[in-house]
């Protein structure tokens, strides 16, 4: 008897530890959970808030991962949406879903989502390196290499200095 109730409390806790689990963004059945946390800037919002340039970025490049989070910020101007994968990747979409930062930490970021003279200049400067953070700041762009260096280019992509 003991057996069977222990056997059943245990299917009990698994069955609703694996209903808990993240949703991938191919999943329509997303609440639209709006909670504020104080460790946060701004408040949770479900995957299908996204801006539909941000969704298809994610789709493209991230296809495989899950979605953790996406935190909508509203405190600063513009308005952003900052999302974080399972890997740990985050990024940082603008209303309009273009994407104004990424930060693989240790792992590179897709090349697709960095301008093709950006990686060349790096491939060809900084050999066996690549980029794990990019990013804009104010007007200028920073990537940030897997050896923590950070350049710093113009809207261009054109190499301008080496950042602290």
């Amino acid at each position: 008897m003991k057996k069977t109730i222990i056997s059943i409390l245990f299917m009990a806790f698994a069955f609703s530890f694996n209903a808990c689990t993240k949703e991938r963004i191919t999943d329509s059945s997303i609440s639209n959970a709006s909670t504020t946390d104080a460790s946060t800037k701004g408040r949770i919002v479900s995957v299908d808030q996204l801006p539909l340039n941000a969704v298809n970025i994610i789709t493209m490049y991230f296809s495989m991962e899950e979605i953790l989070f996406v935190e909508l910020d509203e405190d600063d101007f513009p308005i952003e949406y900052e999302v974080t994968l399972r890997n740990g990747t985050e990024l940082t979409f603008d209303s309009e879903g273009n994407l104004t930062e990424i930060d693989c930490h240790r792992q590179r970021v897709p090349d697709g989502l960095v301008p093709e003279n950006v990686r060349t200049y790096v491939t060809a400067n900084h050999p066996g390196t690549f980029i794990t953070e990019w990013g804009k700041d104010d007007f200028l762009w920073k990537a940030e290499l897997n050896n923590g260096l950070e350049l710093v280019f113009n809207n261009n992509g054109e190499f301008i200095h080496y950042d602290d």
